[in-house]
């Protein structure tokens, strides 16, 4: 008997337009294209998973600043380190609002905290402690464990994908290591196609392991994310999955390719998804209305966002 294909997405003129792409690149004809030109990428934050009431990997540094101000008492009274003990999350979140407004006043004091967190470790020990982030935190309004947050039309999706020919890679402005450690479990991506922002990092001799440095080498957010593209994998992808204005230029370098298709997702529902939002996607929302690229509604287009859950 045969499975039900992306049985979390209602029968609606987006899920039959996915399916109308999927079968047009697969099936001998005009717009067939060989296994190895079918690449599909995929922002994490928001597309994958939910980025409210904050970003998952803002959550785990918060508690690493915690456990840092903790044993520095000099970092209290400075942020993020005062947010990170307080529990409130408005300083950052007023930091985040006013990149996506283009103010990066306080963004470097983010990004030197962000840093801070990891600076001098080696890979292994950090990914260690993200493994362990994701065994015990909850996200913090849906009270279940991040791994579990996962949107499940779009893991329907990237598994049907691949089912297909496609090979899929998430290319987020969330740290690539960080998503490392999920990635396989959550959406059957291996670490080798995670594309994200990337820290300095160096060759330690006497350790025998590679360790962490003092920067960041690529935020791959906005423009960054074609030519992280491009420099990974060698081919423009031909469908490109995004939520936010930092997906903008993936989006229209995927719609750009001859059978090319942009997707994006519109958090429009305030009740299972809650709260519905814009914020951050105002200007990808008209750019896909301009380019009709495919709007995808939370709230029309997904039967269900979460296994065993509504």
């Amino acid at each position: 008997m045969n499975r039900p294909v992306l049985p979390s997405w209602r029968d609606t003129g987006s899920r039959a337009a996915l399916l109308r792409f999927v079968e047009e690149v697969t099936t001998p004809g005009e717009h067939f294209l060989e296994p190895s030109d079918r690449v599909a990428v995929f922002d994490n934050d928001g597309t994958l998973w939910p980025e409210r009431p904050v970003p998952v990997q803002l959550h785990y540094l918060a508690e690493r600043w915690r456990q840092m101000a903790g044993d520095d008492p000099a970092l209290a009274d400075r942020e993020p380190y005062a947010s990170a003990l307080s529990g409130d999350p408005s300083w950052i979140a007023s930091v985040l609002e006013d990149h996506y407004a283009g103010d990066d006043t306080r963004l470097p004091a983010l990004a030197e905290a962000v840093i801070a967190t990891q600076r001098g470790m080696d890979t292994d020990t950090v990914a260690a402690a993200v493994r362990e982030f994701f065994r015990t935190a909850r996200h913090p309004v849906l009270r279940r464990p991040y791994p579990a947050c996962a949107y499940r039309p779009m893991v329907e999706l990237l598994a049907f994908l691949r089912e297909r020919g496609f090979t899929t890679v998430i290319v987020s402005g969330g740290g690539r290591d960080f998503m490392r450690v999920i990635s396989s479990e959550v959406y059957g991506v291996p670490p080798e196609l995670v594309i994200g922002s990337t820290p300095d990092a160096r060759w330690s001799a006497s350790r025998q392991a590679v360790v962490y440095g003092d920067g960041i080498r690529v935020l791959d957010d906005g423009p960054e994310k074609p030519v992280r593209i491009w420099s990974r994998l060698g081919r423009r992808p031909v469908l490109a999955c995004g939520n936010s204005d930092g997906d903008i230029e993936m989006l229209s370098y995927a719609a750009a390719a001859p059978r090319g298709l942009a997707v994006l997702v519109h958090h429009d529902d305030g009740t299972r998804d809650a709260p519905a939002y814009d914020t951050g996607a105002r200007r990808a929302l008209a750019e896909a209305a301009r380019q009709s690229w495919l709007t995808v509604s939370v709230k029309d287009d997904w039967a269900c966002l979460r296994p065993d859950a509504s």
